[in-house]
Formats: C-alpha cells, sequence, structure tokens
C-alpha cells in the first residue's frame, strides 16, 4: 500500500513563488522534514504539492541588529541555534533537548515550532487507525481522548515554542496579503487539528527576540528517556529580580495543551519568592494545563511534572539573579 500517495515537488527560489505554491489547495511546507516525513509514511497526510523552503534567501542566519534585538531565519537548522553565541541559554537548553544530533542537524526552527500536534490515538500506523476507528484530527469525525467533544485534543509537544515565548519572541510572517508581526504565542491557537493561526500561503519567516538586560530565563522538560523523547511535560521560566523583589516573571508551558501557552503571573510580581508565591505560581500552572490522556504517561503525572518543573526552574532563577 502507497500511504504516501502521489504528490509534487516544489523548490521555490523566491518568497513570492513560495507563497503562491503554498496558497494552492492540497500544498504543504517542507524544510527538514523531521516531522513532516514520518507522518507522510504514516499515511496522516495526502499532500498534492510538497514545497520545499530550503533555497529561499537569508532565512538560515541568525543576525545581530543595532538596538540588541537578535533575528533569527525559519531554516536555521536546531544545530546551528545550540552553536551560535547569539542566542539566550534557555533557548539553547530547548533546543538541546529535542531529539538526537543528527535530528538537531537536519531539523529547522519554524519547522520545530510548526510542528504537528501529537496523541497517542492518532500517531499510529494507517492499518491501526483502521481498526480502532480514525480521529477528529484526521479522516474520523470523533475524538478518541474526549469522546463526545465537537474539538480536537492532541497536544503540542515542541520544546523550543515555550523558551522563545517567555523571551517575548515575535515571529515574521509573509503571505499573499504581505508580511506581519505578531508576538509567537499569537501562533498557536488551542485546538489540536487547526493550532496554527497560519492562512493559506503564509510562511514564518523569523522570530525576533529583544534585549532582556536584567532577566535570566531557563528550560527543562520531563520525558521517558533522556534522549531522542517529545517533552510529556516542558515549562520555561524567565524572571527578573530587583531590590529582593520579583520585577518581572513570565511562565510557558508545553506538553499539556493543544498549543504552548503562557502562564498568567502577573500577580506574582512585585512579591519575594518564597513558598507562598511558588504554591500561587502552582496553582496558575494546574488552572492554565488541560493534561489529558493523549500520550502513553498518565495525565497525573505529567500535570505534577509541569507542577514541579515551574517552581524548580522560578527558584532556581531567583537565586542565580542574587
Amino acid at each position: 500500500m502507497n500511504l504516501l500517495g502521489d504528490f509534487n515537488l516544489l523548490r521555490p527560489t523566491s518568497l513570492d513563488e513560495a507563497v503562491k505554491a503554498l496558497s494552492g489547495e492540497g500544498a504543504q511546507p517542507i524544510a527538514g522534514g523531521t516531522d513532516l516525513l514520518p507522518n507522510l509514511r504514516r499515511g496522516l497526510s495526502k499532500p498534492k504539492l510538497l514545497v520545499d523552503l530550503s533555497a529561499l534567501d537569508h532565512c538560515s542566519d541568525i543576525v545581530a541588529l543595532p538596538d540588541g534585538t537578535v533575528r533569527i531565519g525559519a531554516l536555521v537548522t536546531l544545530e546551528a541555534l545550540v552553536d551560535s553565541p547569539l542566542i539566550p541559554e534557555a533557548v539553547k537548553q530547548a533546543a538541546l533537548g529535542v531529539a538526537g544530533p543528527t535530528h538537531r542537524a537536519q531539523g529547522t526552527l519554524g519547522g520545530n515550532l510548526c510542528q504537528d500536534t501529537r496523541c497517542v490515538f492518532y500517531n499510529q500506523s494507517d492499518w491501526w487507525r483502521e481498526g480502532n476507528g480514525f480521529c477528529l484530527k484526521y479522516q474520523g469525525d470523533k475524538c478518541h481522548v474526549v469522546a463526545k467533544s465537537d474539538r480536537c485534543y492532541a497536544t503540542y509537544h515542541g520544546d523550543i515554542a515555550p523558551a522563545l515565548m517567555v523571551l517575548e519572541a515575535r515571529a515574521e510572517i509573509v503571505g499573499p496579503e504581505g508580511s506581519r508581526r505578531i508576538l509567537l504565542a499569537e501562533l498557536f491557537r488551542e485546538k489540536g487539528d487547526d493550532h496554527l493561526t497560519l492562512s493559506p500561503g503564509e510562511i514564518l519567516l523569523a522570530i525576533s527576540l529583544p534585549a532582556m538586560k536584567g532577566w535570566n530565563a531557563a528550560y527543562e522538560k520531563a520525558r521517558v528517556r533522556e534522549a531522542i523523547e517529545f517533552p510529556l511535560a516542558g515549562v520555561a521560566v524567565a524572571l527578573k529580580r530587583e531590590k529582593g523583589r520579583i520585577a518581572g516573571l513570565r511562565v510557558a508551558i508545553t506538553g499539556a495543551n493543544s498549543a504552548p501557552l503562557m502562564v498568567p503571573v502577573d500577580e506574582l510580581v512585585g512579591q519575594e519568592w518564597g513558598d507562598a508565591v511558588a504554591e500561587t505560581l502552582g496553582k496558575q500552572v494546574r488552572k492554565t494545563a488541560n493534561v489529558l490522556k493523549s500520550t502513553i504517561t498518565g495525565a497525573k503525572y505529567r500535570r505534577r511534572m509541569l507542577l514541579a518543573l515551574a517552581r524548580k526552574l522560578a527558584s532556581q532563577l531567583w537565586i542565580k539573579a542574587a
């Protein structure tokens, strides 16, 4: 059985050509292919046209701008991200935790951010999915995670997005209607089968990181094995400390919802870090996370890991900032 189906491959050399090609029905972008190709082999998508973005100019550069902003092209590999002296440590931690060395040499920043959502009922062989009934995410009419729901609860398991989000990263997007810049958090929505806010023909071109003077940030995840695995729970924290108080705090989570999400923590700014603040942080993480059985590991364990990682990282950054 040919699960890949028949498709054409186009390698445009200009943004205009790429945007035009991706505006057509059944077109999908491909860069490193480390996420897309395994899905194609499992019959999880049947594109009519694959648009190879690897020949686009200036999308593989990491540049420091005069105002201190670092602009990272969407085609920068994860390996290059880790090796660059311009990249913040939290982003390097996240990138270094993705898969193995060969994956990081091939996979791109844009591909990692735009990766497909995952679910134990979805990421299976075609015969398994057919035998158990196709799901709402692809070819079916119901979600196996929440059977009576009309939305898909497949989970986003990207590592790099939360680390960039707590650093106030912005996404540069180009499409048929021109270009636009948005906060990276606005690239995602809580819908497992349609989790990106990109319109047909739009391409994630670059990520911009503003200067973060006085801030410290970190990312950590829980996973089954210490290599290769997607995060079962991932947390990024950025903290700024001034005069013995929290002057700024940002927290983002991944591996729990259909999108990487910011945790509302503004109420903690101005306070001194301690057990009471840590408890409030845990409550906010718990309210934000919607952990369901979409992986091989139970929801209760993943929720507890989110709470533990958030408190651990915030505490470490508080001490480091002193």
